[in-house]
């Protein structure tokens, strides 16, 4: 009778033995229905501002684009047929760069302190451009890797191992779904994507690779190549990297995962290239952006025109982040390894610049308003659990006053101060149309920074 009574008990058990834990997320779909109702993980709506960096086998010839082999064999552009003529041998082949890409100079301790000290909280690593040269050993890339050809060396491991171990950046790796010239995608095109040779043998593959060996916090996907997300599997992968990937619990993404997904699917928008609406979504979103106007990859003939000043970059930050976006500001690195001169001083004018205003962009959330409807350029942020507002000014004003016309101060209440300025500004209520605040007339050795300014506000309407 004991043994039967143990035996029910034992039989009435089991069923919930088998339930998951009480708390435990329910596995996601692969369906962009449920895998679009993950929420994104809050790292990355709290750290605002990150870096790209894109190196690969274009950083050898450095000219034009990082597109320069589409451009030179597919579109056969002129500049850059009469460029290889001028400099290279007849016959010569991208796949000849491979070897020049020789990245001596690479020290990814050196990389990992220069992009802790622009600010930035997290960074983005071309592990694979649309070429196809992966920057890791991949086994799926055979002889088209940095491990193989080129360098010899790990490049994604060796700059994961050291921004790991020197800051407290979030380490993550772009990969580009589709490669320009391979056989296998090149067939499955020709057959109208009813094939799947290219994403089974070699894309998804990798994917799996990198999130496996490298961990990384954001994956950031590319080149979809005109195919759709059925083609790539992309929801079967995603269900994958959020119910079971190492990184399942902290790994956010971006909307490029099969043609007709951008600013549709994923888990943030980045829409387009240099995204910068300049209005609130109500969507989390990137604007990734390249501090050289017309490229991503480092271009030798660039002028110093065609890049951005820090005032520029300041201004893409503040906009940005007043809209409820993260800025991803992008670097291009030499073949030989180097962070070129003008890349490492903006990055560094930028780390000076968050360092006083730092406050007034991480953490943050968008106000009611995002811009001044009054006084041009000033952007807002707040801090809804201090109930503290930033109006960001990014110019001077030579009379002494800035005029705000969406904050509405009180009376013995509302304090103005400037970041980086010890004493309280006095203000005037205009009632409806907003305040008047004295800026302090400062020499410029004096100014807390030298481009956009803060004025922190409390107790406001």
């Amino acid at each position: 009778m004991v043994q039967a009574t143990g035996l029910l008990l034992i039989l009435w058990l089991l069923p919930l033995c088998l339930l998951p834990p009480q708390g435990d997320a329910a596995p996601y779909e692969p369906t962009w229905e449920s895998l679009d109702s993950r929420p994104l993980p809050t790292w990355f709506d709290e750290v605002k501002f990150g870096i790209f960096i894109h190196w690969g086998l274009f950083s050898v010839p450095s000219f034009g684009s990082e597109w320069f082999w589409w451009y030179w064999k597919k579109e056969k552009r002129e500049p850059y047929i009469k460029f290889m003529e001028t400099n290279y041998p007849p016959g010569f082949s991208y796949e000849d760069f491979g070897p020049m890409f020789t990245a001596e100079f690479f020290d990814a301790d050196q990389w990992a302190d220069l992009l802790k000290s622009s600010g930035a909280k997290y960074v983005v690593l071309t592990s694979k451009h649309h070429e196809g040269f992966t920057l890791w050993g991949s086994k799926y890339s055979w002889s088209w890797n940095a491990v193989d050809v080129g360098p010899k060396r790990d490049i994604v491991a060796e700059l994961a191992s050291s921004i790991r171990n020197r800051t407290s950046l979030h380490f993550g790796l772009y990969h580009s779904l589709f490669e320009w010239f391979n056989p296998l995608f090149l067939s499955d095109a020709y057959n109208l994507f009813r094939t799947k040779q290219f994403p089974n043998f070699k894309s998804l593959p990798e994917l799996y690779e990198i999130v496996n060996q490298y961990h990384p916090e954001v994956l950031w996907s590319d080149g979809d190549g005109n195919a759709p997300d059925t083609y790539w599997n992309s929801t079967g992968f995603l269900a994958w990297l959020y119910n079971e990937s190492p990184v399942r619990d902290t790994v956010v993404t971006n909307d490029r995962w099969g043609a007709g997904s951008i600013c549709k699917h994923g888990g943030y928008y980045t829409c387009s290239d240099r995204y910068n609406p300049g209005h609130l979504l109500p969507h989390k979103w990137e604007n990734c952006m390249t501090i050289d106007k017309w490229s991503w990859g480092y271009r030798r003939n660039a002028q110093l025109s065609d890049y951005l000043t820090i005032q520029e970059l300041v201004k893409q930050l503040v906009e940005t982040v007043s809209c409820g976006g993260n800025l991803l500001m992008n670097i291009g690195p030499t073949h030989d390894g180097r962070i070129p001169v003008i890349f490492e001083e903006r990055l560094t004018q930028m780390g000076k610049w968050l360092s006083v205003n730092g406050e007034a962009i991480f953490s943050t959330k968008p106000w009611r308003a995002q811009n001044d409807s009054v006084t041009p350029e000033v952007w807002y942020t707040f801090k809804p659990k201090e109930n503290v507002l930033y109006a960001i000014f990014l110019n001077w004003p030579s009379s002494g006053f800035l005029a705000l016309g969406e904050p509405k101060g009180i009376t013995e209440m509302t304090e103005v101060k400037m970041i980086g300025y010890e004493e309280p500004l006095k203000w005037a209520s205009l009632g409806e149309k907003g305040m008047i605040v004295a800026i302090p007339q400062l020499p410029v050795g004096k100014l807390p920074c030298e481009w956009g300014w803060t004025l922190q506000l409390t107790e406001v309407n």
